[in-house]
């Protein structure tokens, strides 16, 4: 709770510990075995940060946070922590807190959705368990769709933007590389896991604007942005990825402010540990990059954590608040850690730390904190007060639904949007290729069919123009036959009449021959008295008629 404007947040004996609002924006953590009281000391921060007009964040793992939106219950544990620390005095009521409820699977909350090009591939290729191979390869894909124009928005777009880079490998490679089909299958099939694991509805539209959580309610509360994470914390990989990407896009987004009175907004990360599990040596630079300047942009983070080596030295080195509840230490690895972990105070005089840190009961914890020159202080042996909203989780059919209605940003968030993206575009082009490829194989059918029928017409004309020239050949030849007929004709009816011409004058000529030979005859036989002329007149015919035949011929 807020007292003397500071957050009053335990005590060490009778002195009061306070952590001032600006230098709040150093960071912090909250460490401690299970069962410690780390959540509690949460619920206190927040509850002082939100009372300050500062919003915040948290991630609600086991469901126990969500009490922050109604007020809180008198017990008999609780009167005796409020007179044990005075409360009374200090003006300690019950009460509620302004608070929007999220979750990424849209059951206990608004839905918190982000789009895969706000994500970038150096946090898909960590949430999608990609090796350096597989990570190079995303990136190319990134960068071609960036080349094109092609938005990705959730994993469809993501899909179909793989298949038409494998589709096209050849023609890609020449610009951006070669990709092997065998890791552009993996990354599909990981995006095919992440959707089975609820990604297809974290990315998606409207995706969250983290400036909305910037923002404080009528009565100048700040509001508390609570994501459920009961399902989500089943999902590491999913999980540590979420909150990767919300220190991203808050270094991004939030302008430069310099030390601020107090914090703009402040963020609680719980199991911090799965934020730097199998984290690439890149990406653990990136968020000891972002830890370290997101200071200057009035963001602050603290780490909620079981044991502070679970968090790398870059950040470590980076955290003002430390807040640390009891470890058990059994085994000499245990004994080990708490010892460093007790190094890592200003040490106290009046005290062993390490045997302290052993011996802390439920509700307590060592802190140290930056006093107003921002100097660590000596660690102190802390009671941590008590949350003044409710502890525990609330019915979600009634006071959650309640608070998911009523939130300011209900209407903006509620419904999912599926704008045109790349898989709309590929679809459609796709499908436009499609009907090309379609319409180019219609129009050569088509050209084979008249091909085919020019060819048949050429071979009908062919056969038609071989049938005329040989009928025109039979005519020919025919008209031929018939001239020479004409003509063997003509030269028998000429020889005909020359023969008849001839035999005419052969003929006459044998009978003048004829007559004139037997005239001779008869002359020449007249002497041998009758007989003699009529023997010599035959016989001077006879050889007239022969003398005339052998000259005319036959």
């Amino acid at each position: 709770m807020l007292s003397e404007n500071k957050i009053w947040i335990g005590k060490s004996g009778d002195e009061k510990i306070f952590i001032y609002p600006k230098m709040a924006n150093r960071h912090g953590m909250i460490a401690g075995a299970t069962g410690t009281g780390k959540t509690v000391t949460l619920k206190v921060l927040a509850e002082s940060f939100s009372e300050m007009g500062v919003p915040v964040f948290m991630a609600d793992v086991k469901g126990d946070l969500a009490g922050m939106c109604e007020v809180g219950e008198d017990s008999e544990s609780m009167q005796k922590r409020i007179e044990k620390f005075g409360l009374a005095d200090e003006g300690f009521t019950y009460r509620s807190y302004p608070v929007n409820f999220w979750d990424i699977y849209s059951e206990n909350g608004l839905p918190l959705r982000t789009t895969i090009s706000e994500m970038g591939p150096l946090l898909l290729s960590k949430v999608l368990g990609l090796n350096d191979t597989q990570s190079a390869v995303l990136k190319v894909v990134f960068k071609i769709a960036d080349d094109e124009g092609l938005l990705l928005i959730d994993t469809k777009d993501l899909r179909s933007m793989l298949t038409y880079v494998s589709e096209n490998s050849k023609e890609f490679s020449s610009t951006y590389g070669n990709m092997a089909p065998q890791s552009l299958a993996a990354i599909i099939r990981s995006v095919i896991a992440l959707e089975d694991e609820g990604g297809d509805l974290f990315f998606g539209e409207p995706a969250l604007d983290i400036r909305d959580w910037v923002a404080t309610n009528y009565d100048g509360m700040g509001f508390m942005n609570i994501l459920d994470c009961q399902t989500l914390i089943n999902k590491p990989t999913m999980y540590s990825t979420f909150l990767l990407w919300m220190l991203s896009e808050l270094y991004e987004l939030m302008p430069e402010a310099g030390d601020l009175e107090k914090p703009r907004m402040v963020f609680f990360f719980d199991e911090a540990h799965l934020l730097f599990d199998n984290a690439s040596k890149e990406l653990l630079e990136k968020v000891e990059q972002v830890v370290k300047l997101i200071r200057s942009k009035g963001v602050s983070i603290f780490f909620i954590t079981q044991n502070p080596k679970d968090i790398p030295d870059g950040v470590l080195s980076q955290l003002g608040t430390k807040i640390q509840h009891a470890l058990r230490a059994y085994t000499p690895a245990e004994q080990k850690g708490a010892k460093i972990a007790a190094q890592s105070f200003r040490v106290n005089p009046e005290f062993d730390t390490y045997e302290t840190l052993s011996n802390l009961g439920i509700g307590e914890a060592l802190v140290s904190v930056l006093d107003e020159e921002g100097i660590p202080t000596v660690v102190k042996n802390t009671k941590i007060l008590p949350p003044r909203s409710k502890m525990g989780a609330i019915e979600y059919t009634s006071s959650r639904t309640k608070v998911i209605d009523g939130s300011p940003l209900h209407l903006k968030y509620i419904e999912a949007v599926d704008r045109d993206s790349a898989y709309e575009f590929l679809e459609r082009k796709s499908i436009a290729d499609a009907e090309a490829a379609e319409a180019a194989r219609e129009e050569a059918e088509k050209a084979k069919q008249e091909a085919l029928e020019q060819k048949a017409r050429e071979k009908e004309e062919a056969l038609a123009a071989k049938e005329a020239a040989k009928l025109e050949a039979a005519e020919q030849k025919a008209r031929e036959k018939e001239i020479l007929a004409e003509k063997k004709a003509k030269e028998k009816a000429e020889a005909k009449k020359q023969n008849a011409k001839k035999n005419a004058i052969k003929q006459v000529g044998s009978t003048a021959a004829g007559t004139v030979g037997r005239e001779v005859g008869q002359a020449v036989g007249g002497s041998f008295g009758k007989f003699g002329k009529k023997l010599g007149g035959n016989v001077g015919a006879s050889l007239g008629r022969g003398i005339i035949g052998t000259l005319f011929g036959r």
